[in-house]
């Protein structure tokens, strides 16, 4: 009994130390426009706060009187000048069941910068409402309870994602997928921690069993197993997040910026017959089947023996694996070894051997390039689909092999401080495991601090134990409005 009150008693002291930490100004009314600025159809303004109502009275008129989560056609007047504004559809969501936890109200207005414009200064004219700085609604949400903090990221990578998979991917983390499975082992390193402060204050007094520790270790073997198997994800959620990086290297002329002209079926790199004309790093982000690719155009790579990585020119390709006799796998690989210091990062990685202007050799130099393997052929200057199509397919496939494709189920670390938070979890378990021992570490008080440790890490992820440094980075990308 003693046991689960301790737990009990933990349990609460952690909650508490989560929304006792609000920066948000609980007594001030915020609003903001939350869709986009500029012309358009029709334009939503947020408000949020405890005088959210007031507000509504005050631009609608006392007698207006809104049921909760209902959508009314009113009239909109400013407060000084009793002029209408417009007319627009209102809603009125009072605290706790909104966006926010607090009272909350949403105008939907016409779209023109005029209309905008005045119902802000509308707003703006209210006593005790002010306008809300970038992700103070979201903000709110959070330090009200209403979500926790890998959902804020979730929902800020939601509004910047371009792909269909990146969208798939932050819904999932919006709607709590990663919080279900933080929040299980948080609540399991509780009651690990519960259990062997019990142990120690009531051991000796009390009829508590004799192998509780050994239950709690199995349990923290346990939990450091599912933390590796969640951390050994070749850091998909990452990489879908951010974009696959991906460079087009290899030696001058052989068609390295035609090639990107033509993925991205824009004018991004200068072409010209003249060698050496990319001088600098050209980056552009392109949509693959859904997948992010940022790809990266290089200057060419000048060297005195074989000149070939990425991409070549497909003549003095077959002219240089017939010269070695070796296959286009070992030709590649020794290209790289004798690449500078910078360029053997690139040993270990995905790397897809391309040759160019397949439109130049003969039908004896086609069918012999049709014999290597692991050679992709292609042609700049006429990219017919039946050309085009194979490498599109080939490296989609191979995209969705670096990503992953986002579930539920199995929730993908999506940021870097997720992992770094994880590992040190990991490492308080472990010095745990390993000093924790009666007869060798009495002093078991100490000990177990190792598991408030472990705990703590898993908490700053989702934000039950949270500072200002982090709060300010998860933040800072968020639109105003949001």
């Amino acid at each position: 009994m003693n046991n689960v009150f301790k737990m009990v008693k933990y349990f609460k002291y952690s909650r508490r130390c989560t929304y006792n930490l609000t920066n948000a100004a609980a007594d001030c009314t915020i609003f903001s426009l939350s869709s986009g600025y500029g012309k358009c159809g029709v334009s939503v303004i947020r408000v949020s706060g405890p005088r959210t109502r007031h507000a509504l009275q005050t631009l609608l008129g006392n007698r207006h009187e809104l049921k909760a989560r209902y959508a009314y056609l009113k009239s909109i007047y400013h407060p000084e000048t009793k002029e209408i504004i417009d007319k627009g559809l209102v809603l009125w969501f009072p605290g706790p069941a909104s966006f926010t936890g607090e009272d909350s109200c949403e105008f939907q207005i016409h779209g023109s910068l005029a209309v905008i414009a005045a119902m802000l200064d509308a707003l703006g004219k209210v006593p005790g409402l002010r306008s809300a700085t970038a992700g103070e609604f979201t903000k709110r949400a959070f330090y009200g309870g209403k979500i926790d903090l890998t959902e804020v990221e979730g929902l800020a990578d939601l509004i910047h994602a371009e792909t269909e998979a990146q969208r798939k991917q932050a819904m999932l983390q919006s709607a709590g997928a990663l919080s279900r499975v933080y929040d299980n082992w948080r609540k399991r390193l509780i009651r690990c921690a519960a259990h062997l402060e019990a142990y120690i204050d009531f051991a000796e007094e009390e009829n508590i069993e004799d192998d509780v520790v050994l239950h709690l270790t199995k349990e923290l073997r346990h939990i450091i197993t599912e933390i590796r198997n969640h951390l050994n994800d070749q850091r998909q959620g990452e990489m879908l997040r951010n974009g696959v990086r991906t460079a087009i290297v290899g030696p001058p002329n052989v068609g390295k910026s035609s090639f990107l002209n033509m993925i991205c079926q824009r004018e991004i790199a200068i072409v010209t017959p003249i060698a050496g004309t990319t001088r600098d790093i050209i980056e552009s982000t392109h949509n693959f089947g859904g997948y992010p690719v940022v790809f990266a155009d290089t200057a060419g790579l000048r060297k005195h023996t074989k000149d070939v990585v990425e991409l070549e020119d497909a003549r003095e390709l077959l002219r240089n694996i017939s010269t070695y006799k070796q296959s286009a796998q070992d030709y590649q690989t020794d290209y790289l070894q004798e690449l500078d210091l910078d360029a053997n990062k690139l040993l270990g990685k995905r790397i897809q051997l391309i040759a160019n202007k397949i439109d130049l050799l003969s039908m004896t130099e086609l069918q012999k390039l049709a014999q290597i393997d692991n050679v992709l052929k292609i042609t700049c200057k006429q990219p017919t689909t039946d050309i085009v199509q194979p490498f599109l397919r080939h490296f989609e496939k191979l995209l969705c092999e670096l990503c992953g494709e986002p579930t539920a189920e199995h929730p993908r670390i999506t940021h870097a401080r997720y992992r770094q938070q994880l590992e040190r979890c990991i490492e308080h378990i472990h010095i745990f495991l390993n000093e924790y021992a009666p007869d060798i570490f009495p002093d078991t008080a100490i000990s177990a601090q190792k598991l408030r440790n472990a705990l703590k890490c898993i908490e700053r992820i989702t934000g039950h134990v949270s500072s200002d440094d982090i709060l300010d980075v998860v933040f800072k990308d968020f639109c105003i409005g949001k």
